[in-house]
């Protein structure tokens, strides 16, 4: 059986369990018990802090687990990335207060930066041949320059509002992150199998999201020139309707591109079209 670990609250937390879910894996509800059992798959739930998830794999208390790359990469723990999820994402800036003049990088150089990431704003600095006293705290971060403790900050952003309610600005950004999934370097060969049924489940899941299965009436004349604007994962499927001269035209088209090809296919005489949303999709 498969033990992951994963965060014990917040929104990471959230979308992990939406995501694992969404693949069809029951997961008891219970948030006051360290470790659950799903019912109908070989793995185990360990709800850890996010900071202990790199290390729990690391050290193979857990085979797996799900963690922000911002977190992964602080803790420089030896693990496996088994794919990134696409979700939980942010950035790791550095910011400062508002009216400051800012002229690079080397503005913080001789100056204090206040930040619970300073494994990698240290490689930062060391890479861009910066000085500056690293200042490690925990909780609250923006708050340091306004009570005096630091002259900038170096935290996650995700919308920007909390640095504007700080009158702070970014100026730097030094990463981007998002939620992987990660494994232990040493795992059996069963536990290996394991892992690929679970990948399986996720890659469907993650494939169908933002795509709609799209289905339309186009009058035979028309078929080429419709089947030309589809976006769809391969060719679409075309049945010929009951009534002579039309045809039933399916394919899968991405959210984003959604409303630009309808009214395309509505120009070029698509009938009677109807969108259904994908739940999963096997490529």
């Amino acid at each position: 059986m498969l033990r992951i670990a994963v965060q014990s609250k917040g929104r990471l937390y959230d979308d992990t369990l939406g995501l694992l879910t969404e693949a069809g894996i029951k997961i008891p509800s219970s948030k006051r018990t360290l470790l659950v059992e799903s019912p109908n798959f070989p793995l185990e739930i360990l709800y850890l802090r996010d900071d202990d998830i790199p290390q729990s794999v690391a050290t193979g208390v857990a085979d797996l687990g799900i963690i922000g790359q911002n977190e992964l990469y602080e803790r420089g723990e030896s693990v496996r990335v088994v794919k990134s999820l696409g979700f939980s994402r942010c950035r790791l800036s550095l910011a400062i207060p508002k009216g400051v003049e800012y002229d690079g990088v080397g503005w913080f150089d001789g100056r204090k930066v206040a930040t619970s990431y300073p494994n990698i704003l240290g490689r930062f600095f060391k890479e861009k041949g910066v000085t500056a006293e690293i200042h490690v705290i925990t909780g609250s971060v923006e708050i340091s320059p306004g009570i005096g403790l630091s002259d900038a900050i170096f935290d996650i952003v995700s919308s920007g509002s909390t640095l504007v309610s700080n009158n702070l600005r970014e100026v730097e950004v030094v990463m981007k992150s998002e939620a992987v999934l990660v494994a232990n370097n040493d795992l059996s060969s069963e536990k290996l199998g394991q892992l690929d049924k679970l990948l399986f489940r996720i890659e469907a899941v993650k494939a169908a999201e933002d795509k709609k299965y799209v289905l339309m009436n186009v009058p035979t004349e028309r078929l080429e020139a419709v089947i030309s604007v589809l976006p769809g994962a391969k060719s679409p499927t075309v049945m010929p309707l009951a009534t002579p001269g039309w045809n039933s035209v399916h394919t899968v088209i991405d959210e984003k591109r959604f409303w630009e090809v309808i009214s395309q296919l509505k120009d070029l005489g698509a009938q009677g079209i109807l969108v259904i949303p994908i739940e999963k999709m096997i490529l």
